[in-house]
């Protein structure tokens, strides 16, 4: 593991990592102790070291572009603890601490397991 990274993952995830045209990936929130998937927001490369060397999650915004950590505005922080590249290099899982709900509707998540009309 590289040793300026505060978060475990790969020293070789930045290389491994597939960005779109657009120099976007996907990455999924995961709850470190429940397992629970908790968001999926996008990262560019610079999100990822922010998060890698820092330990608080960084996302990319598409619509505003810019980059946001979870939880500077409504205090619900994301620490991520690790991170790791799928078989294709091209979705990131982050495992994280959740503080608070995760999604911005105050639900503990984005995935919706109440609807039953699927």
């Amino acid at each position: 593991m590289n040793t300026s990274w505060v978060v475990e993952a790969d020293p070789n995830i930045l290389e491994r990592a597939q960005f779109t045209a657009e120099g976007l990936i996907p990455c999924i929130a995961q709850d470190v102790a429940t397992r629970e998937v908790l968001m999926m927001a996008w990262m560019d490369s610079e999100a990822l070291a922010r998060t890698l060397v820092e330990g608080r999650v960084t996302y990319f915004s598409r619509s505003r572009r810019e980059y946001w950590r979870k939880g500077d505005t409504s205090g619900n922080i994301q620490v991520a603890r690790r991170i790791r590249v799928d078989c294709d290099g091209d979705v990131l899982l982050a495992d994280v601490v959740q503080s608070g709900p995760a999604c911005h509707t105050g639900a503990d998540t984005c995935f919706d397991a109440e609807d039953t009309d699927v």
